[in-house]
């Protein structure tokens, strides 16, 4: 019997697929799980533009990415933190005070997109990696400063 996936199934194949399957899987497990519905071209044709719809969305995000990662390019964020002898802090620099220090310039990121190469436990000026979108990321540059007493 032949189905289209309306979910991704592992050993079977992805969301749209259309695949050949026992007749007993799918009206057994696929169909009343809601895995699959059957392969009538009405189904293949709602399907299709659900797909047509998530590629148009994720191209719409993937632009907007880009815009934002061109705003990003070559940007040197200055963060102070409390610093003992020797430059070393005391705790490091975090997800979060990078999203603070970039939305004060106006710009709005999630936590989840700040990527370190390594901890930022020193005064100095370190590259941070900013994952926008899974085809778009850019390099910052963070300024860590001692904080004024």
């Amino acid at each position: 019997m032949k189905v289209v996936l309306v979910k991704d199934v592992e050993g079977l194949g992805f969301f749209g697929d259309v695949v050949n399957v026992k007749d007993g899987y799918a009206m057994n497990y696929l169909i009343p799980r809601g895995l699959a519905l059957p392969a009538t071209e009405g189904n293949i044709k709602h399907i299709q533009t659900i797909l047509a719809q998530k590629e148009r969305k994720l191209l719409r995000e993937k632009k907007k990415a880009e815009e934002l990662a061109k705003k990003l390019e070559g940007m040197v964020i200055g963060i102070k933190k409390p610093a003992g002898e020797g430059g070393k802090l005391f705790g490091s620099v975090t997800p979060a005070d990078i999203v603070n220090a970039l939305k004060e310039k106006g710009i709005e990121i999630e936590r989840k997109n700040v990527v370190f190469y390594h901890p930022i436990k020193e005064v100095g000026v370190f590259p941070v990696k900013i994952r926008l979108h899974k085809d778009v990321e850019v390099d910052i540059k963070v300024d860590v400063k001692p904080e004024e007493k």
